[in-house]
């Protein structure tokens, strides 16, 4: 887009704007004691270094590799752990902002992850673009790798300035691994992260995509749809070839591996796995291996079956991480693909407490935490931050 040539211009005064107002609040923060203001719930919420042991391999516009390394500096074959979550719905509430915030960090500093991964709806509030760059050094505070993607709720927008100074706000950051993509693929935010071990062998590849927000009308017939079809977004063809043809030449030049795909809106595949039971609530299909967690609202999946799923059975799909819905926190083995549902992380949006007045021990929030083991193994586990309520009675 031509349009595009100008937004740096535009998100260097945007960015200039906002840091100043951060400066100012945090000058604020620190003669107050921590006390005020409180929109600065990323402070209060305490991040002390974690520090990585990951390093930046190499680099291009699509792709980042890189690789933990031991005291030598090389590569090695050590765990790799992935935290990953989603929906955190940062708004304009800050005590429910400060939990999101805090419960995270927690999770963070004590499983010290090498790479964290967020699968959309972060930033929801009206002040979008300072909320994003105040969570972006909080990571960096953090000194972790971490990387995200778009939900459908982020900058209502395709593609756009707004939407562009968003992911900028992150990617600005030395520890953030966001990419926009190319030109040619929907949305922004379509990108590979390459995990190399000892000698530079690919130890895995994980695969990130704009999954857009709402169904397009103009692309109700090219996806075979009726006219009017409404419902949530879908990824496109040309994200679908993209995957193809990058696994492609990863399996030409690697040899036989594996890949880790990370979007928000839940494939359709999704919906094979738990069924209504008739009295309200969800009972497994038997489809699948469920592996852990439960069902207690309907997949929010798109109307169109994008095919991203088949293209995972043909080109080497190990597993795929979404978000989207809110009380859902199972992991099940369908087809040999594991479905995965990132934990989210909010309260400001519904959970088991507001849909189905479950006390706050049975609430889903936390992260899931994915290991890669040194023997190309994999384990994933769903890390509740109702751990922290279990430790402070004791």
């Amino acid at each position: 887009m031509q349009i595009e040539r100008f937004y740096p211009v535009w998100g260097v005064c945007r960015q200039a704007a906002a840091r100043l107002g951060l400066c100012c609040e945090r000058l604020l923060f620190r003669f107050s004691g921590g006390r005020a203001p409180k929109a600065l719930f990323t402070l209060r919420a305490d991040p002390q270094p974690v520090g990585t042991d990951v390093r930046i391999l190499n680099e291009t516009a699509v792709c980042t590799e890189i690789a933990k390394c031991g005291p030598d500096g090389q590569p090695t074959d050590a765990p790799f752990v992935i935290v990953s979550s989603t929906d955190f719905h940062f708004d304009t509430d800050a005590e429910k902002n400060y939990r999101t915030a805090a419960a995270f960090v927690r999770h963070i500093r004590e499983v010290k992850p090498d790479l964290v991964v967020l699968t959309g709806d972060v930033i929801l509030s009206k002040y979008q673009q300072v909320d994003a760059i105040k969570f972006a050094d909080m990571m960096e505070t953090l000194g972790v790798y971490w990387t995200a993607v778009f939900g459908n709720h982020e900058v209502r927008e395709v593609r756009g300035f707004y939407k562009w100074l968003l992911l900028k706000s992150f990617a600005d950051h030395p520890h953030c691994l966001c990419k926009y993509g190319p030109e040619e693929l929907f949305g922004y935010g379509n990108y590979m992260i390459n995990i190399r071990g000892a000698g530079g062998k690919l130890r895995k590849s994980l695969f990130f995509f704009d999954s857009g927000r709402d169904l397009l009308p103009e692309l109700n017939a090219a996806y075979g749809l009726p006219p009017g079809t409404q419902g949530y977004d879908c990824l496109k063809r040309e994200q679908i070839e993209f995957y193809r043809t990058e696994t492609a030449k990863l399996r030409a030049q690697e040899g036989d591996c594996r890949f880790f795909l990370y979007f928000h809106i839940p494939l359709k595949e999704y919906e094979a796995i738990f069924e209504p039971d008739g009295a309200g609530g969800w009972r497994p299909t038997g489809a699948g291996t469920l592996l852990c967690g439960e069902q207690h609202e309907s997949v929010g999946s798109s109307p169109c079956n994008s095919g991203m799923f088949q293209a995972m059975r043909e080109c080497g799909g190990q597993a795929v991480f979404c978000g989207h819905d809110h009380i859902n926190d199972w992991c099940a083995l369908y087809d040999g693909i594991y479905l995965v549902y990132n934990l989210p992380g909010n309260y400001n949006s519904y959970h088991l407490g507001t849909n189905c007045g479950f006390p706050e021990e049975k609430w889903v929030q936390g992260v899931t935490v994915t290991a890669l083991q040194a023997d190309g193994s994999i384990a994933i586990t769903q890390r509740y931050n109702r751990i922290f309520l279990e430790e402070a009675k004791k």
